[in-house]
């Protein structure tokens, strides 16, 4: 109980200190914090998660743009992007719009078995030619017990099942372009080279890592430029003018 007295007597010290303003090299400064009640209100922003509802807004509620101030469309990368104002007298923006994709959930760089590995690819990846070879091989290699298998830190090479009774050696595709959805689905998806793994273990297991530093989502928040870009190519003039995009 003291220790709550003590607190609650160095609250009511701090309440009641006089404030002081100081100049010190010319700027001003105060011993309390001060919140101004003279700033003009912001806009919650609103929320979505495809770009159509961000052009849809544009389209629709153009004039809820602050007054006097142009507008920026900002793509801070392949799954965020925002609707903000110009700066106003304050140096300070206003957010009105925000969309956050929902992307692909395959987890790059975790060993999965078999069956979840071979589900996840089919729910998580545009079908290409690469992936219908990753998903042949991870499909039909067998059991380690029953299986010729050799590592040479590049390639593999395991036993794969290729009839009811046949078996077959097969070099495992390495590495392997694949197309993640990892960006909005109103843009082309892009293609990533990956490194695919086979793991050392009784039971078949399996693992992808990206081989390419994550270069695609420079390709990814172009993607989205262009689509805004053209989005908003037929809109009328003044609410064009009054928007830049970038990314």
């Amino acid at each position: 109980m003291i220790k709550e007295a003590l607190q609650y007597v160095a609250g009511l010290a701090a309440q009641n200190e006089k404030t002081e303003v100081l100049k010190i090299c010319g700027k001003t400064y105060a011993n309390k914090d001060l919140v101004r009640y003279d700033m003009a209100d912001k806009a919650t922003p609103l929320k979505a998660s495809s770009l159509t509802a961000l052009v849809d807004y544009i389209r629709a509620r153009s004039e809820e743009f602050p007054s006097g101030l142009d507008m920026i469309i900002h793509i801070d990368g392949p799954k965020h992007v925002q609707l903000i104002s110009g700066l106003d007298k304050e140096r300070k923006r206003e957010r009105l719009f925000e969309v956050t994709a929902h992307v692909s959930e395959f987890d790059f760089g975790r060993w999965y078995d078999q069956e979840r590995f071979m589900i996840d690819l089919q729910a998580n990846f545009q079908k290409n030619e690469d992936l219908e070879l990753l998903m042949k091989a991870a499909g039909n290699i067998e059991k380690k017990n029953n299986l010729a298998y050799s590592d040479d830190g590049v390639s593999q090479v395991a036993t794969m099942t290729v009839g009811v009774a046949q078996k077959a050696d097969v070099i495992v595709p390495n590495p392997v372009e694949l197309i993640p959805y990892r960006t909005f689905q109103e843009v082309e998806q892009p293609a990533s080279k990956f490194v695919f793994r086979i793991g050392d273990k009784d039971e078949p297991t399996f693992m992808i890592v990206e081989a390419q530093n994550q270069i695609w989502k420079n390709e990814a928040v172009e993607n989205i430029k262009k689509y805004l870009m053209e989005s908003l190519r037929d809109m009328p003039l003044d609410i064009r003018e009054r928007i830049a995009i970038i990314g």
